[in-house]
């Protein structure tokens, strides 16, 4: 059914603008990149590149920053959550802060300035729609502002003449990840990538290539894809196989997405980028099993992460940014949960930190804005703009589409 799908389209490519195409077509939705992106894998060595290497986890839904960083001293958030704040356990990390006791695997990174909390981040006028306010986050845009592509997709478009590239450990890729000329892979399994493009329909394709000589042409555009689609996913098959990981991961399917990360770094592959995510952070009703469970699943995740990535002296080239689309309300609703917030934390693991720990205090909890939310003090652009500007060695022109900042976090 897949292959007759793209095949059937391949006749309308011929009247399509060619830059619709790449975006729009049934083939390049599955595949995930543009033509003589996997040309740079082949052709340059890990030395052009660079090891600094920068590691997404997105936590989808709208995680509560008040059950997972604690004002635990404040008694204005006991009385405006009575059956939700965290009484119990909490982790205190200074006079006012604690973690939430799900989070204890993260503690040791704490303790050893691995790990600094970024509070109060969010933007100008903020929006509480999963789905706008996280195209906000992807995009880098202004809450007024609709863009097409994603800050790391500029990033990569920005520095296409070097072998910059992105990998998403999903069956769908991110907006973030999208740029106006490339477009980097999702994948939840490189074999099945690798066999995928030995099927069959790919081999007849690539077969009849010649007979689109027309380079600029569209249908030449679609078989030059899948080209290159082929030459990718053998890179990534051929240099990964031979390296496995041996240490124990939790049995959940973000751990998964770590460990396979980890697979990749250590193996060598020549990959900037690397995008995870866990979902379920919705909670709008009994939130505290909830939460604490995708907390536990989180940070015993990320410890299992780190220590590989530690016995494989790799943790010190990977800096990894922890961030949800919004926070939620400082009050509790009637059903024992939470609804949509705003200004959230956020997490930045690695051993280049100029500021570990707290990096800034949590806001107001007596100052709030009109809703019942944080009041936002961190845009969380400049947060990007710090980690292209100290960590990737790259200026934000041609990536963020206005001047931010950078912070002092790293």
């Amino acid at each position: 059914m897949y292959s007759n799908h793209v095949i059937a389209r391949i006749p309308n490519v011929l009247v399509m603008d060619r830059r619709k195409f790449i975006k729009d077509s049934a083939l390049a939705s599955s595949l995930y990149f543009v033509p003589g992106f996997v040309k740079a894998f082949e052709s340059t060595i890990a030395g052009q590149l660079g090891y600094r290497r920068l590691v997404i986890v997105q936590l989808a839904g709208g995680n509560d920053g008040l059950n997972t960083v604690i004002p635990y001293g404040n008694d204005i958030y006991y009385n405006a959550r009575p059956q939700l704040a965290v009484t119990k356990d909490v982790i205190k990390l200074n006079d006012d802060l604690g973690f939430n006791s799900s989070l204890a695997p993260l503690r040791s990174l704490y303790d050893r300035g691995e790990l600094s909390i970024i509070n109060n981040v969010g933007y100008p006028n903020p929006v509480r729609s999963h789905f706008r306010s996280m195209d906000i986050w992807h995009t880098a845009s202004d809450a007024n502002e609709y863009l097409q592509t994603g800050w790391l997709g500029r990033y990569m478009d920005t520095y296409g003449n070097n072998p910059y590239n992105a990998i998403e450990l999903d069956e769908q890729l991110s907006l973030a990840m999208k740029g106006e000329h490339f477009k980097g892979i999702a994948t939840t399994d490189y074999r099945i990538l690798y066999k995928t493009a030995k099927e069959p329909y790919f081999k007849n394709l690539i077969k009849h290539y010649n007979d689109a000589h027309l380079s600029e042409h569209n249908l030449g555009y679609l078989y030059q894809t899948m080209i290159d689609a082929k030459s990718s996913a053998t890179y990534i098959y051929e240099t990964t196989k031979v390296q496995f990981s041996q240490q124990e991961y939790p049995q959940n399917g973000f751990a998964k997405q770590l460990r396979n990360v980890a697979q990749f770094i250590v193996s060598g592959l020549d990959t900037k980028v690397f995008y995870t995510s866990l979902g379920g952070f919705d909670t709008h009703a009994n939130q505290i099993n909830k939460q604490n469970r995708l907390l536990s699943v989180y940070a015993d995740s990320i410890a299992a992460f780190v220590k590989d990535l530690k016995q494989n002296d790799m943790f010190k080239d990977t800096l990894i940014l922890t961030f949800s689309e919004f926070g939620r309300r400082v009050m509790q609703n009637a059903a024992n949960g939470t609804d949509h917030g705003s200004a959230n934390n956020v997490f930045v693991i690695g051993q280049h930190l100029k500021k570990a720990g707290i990096y800034n205090d949590l806001a107001s909890l007596k100052d709030l804005d009109e809703n019942g939310d944080l009041k936002f003090e961190v845009d969380f652009r400049s947060i990007y703009a710090t980690l292209l500007n100290n960590w990737m060695n790259v200026p934000t022109n041609g990536i963020m589409t206005s001047g931010h900042k950078p912070l002092q976090f790293i």
